[in-house]
């Protein structure tokens, strides 16, 4: 569960429990709402659609929950209006964590998320106070297991459009692209042959810090819960976490 792969968590949360992939449904259904409402139901013309969609294919979500949350944002089934708010700071050891929301009541959604990181010893910023730490980039990941021979693996990222590889990870490659065209790099990828397992926009911190085991259990459990909020997206972080999820 590194700072910007968020794979580890993904797969963990696919092996949950149905309540928790239900969760997962819903988060994903407000992101296919908010790009069909910022540039209409067509994933054709309207790329954060196409690049939500996908997401939800990647996480097993069912096309009739699909097609829903785009028809409940077109208005055919009435729909509710989402503000992405983001809120920034601390963890224990000095982890720099952002958390990206989407919500219709902004005042629980910061009360909720100040009073967790406040409860496992953290404490919440000002706008800015670290997302000046991250970059902004398209993350896709490749199982290691699909790739032959990573030299020739190379070049076909770099031919397909990508910015860069980072081969650390011992389970997949992470191809990073510029935020608007991940969803394009990702088609050039599986045009050559190569499958993704996900693909998505993060916030990539430019630096790690290594928090102790006893911190590092302490931040796990803050942002398994934070990402348990119904009204968060995603929850990024600069920690190197080595330890297992003890949840």
């Amino acid at each position: 569960m590194s700072g910007h792969s968020k794979w580890h968590n993904i797969q963990q949360k696919k092996g949950k429990t149905d309540a928790a992939r239900a969760n997962i449904f819903t988060k994903i259904g407000r992101e296919i709402a908010v790009a069909v409402k910022e540039g209409g139901p067509d994933p054709n013309s309207n790329s954060k659609l196409a690049q939500a969609i996908a997401k939800a294919k990647d996480n097993n979500m069912p096309n009739d929950n699909i097609n829903r949350s785009i028809k409940k944002a077109s208005g055919e089934l009435g729909s509710i209006n989402y503000e992405n708010m983001v809120y920034e700071g601390y963890g224990v050891g000095g982890t720099a964590i952002i958390v990206d929301a989407l919500t219709d009541n902004k005042n629980r959604t910061a009360g909720d998320v100040r009073h967790l990181f406040d409860k496992f010893g953290g404490a919440m910023g000002t706008t800015g106070c670290v997302s000046f730490m991250f970059k902004r980039k398209g993350v896709i990941t490749v199982s290691k297991e699909d790739v032959a021979d990573e030299d020739e693996f190379t070049l076909t990222v770099l031919d397909a459009g990508a910015e860069d590889l980072d081969t650390e990870d011992e389970e997949v490659y992470e191809v990073y692209t510029d935020p608007g065209t991940v969803t394009e790099v990702r088609a050039e990828l599986e045009k050559a042959g190569v499958k993704a397992l996900s693909a998505e926009v993060s916030m990539i911190p430019d630096n790690y810090v290594d928090p102790t085991p006893e911190q590092q259990s302490t931040l796990i459990k803050l942002i398994d819960k934070l990402e348990e909020l119904d009204d968060v997206q995603n929850v990024y972080h600069n920690a190197n976490l080595t330890i297992d999820d003890e949840e």
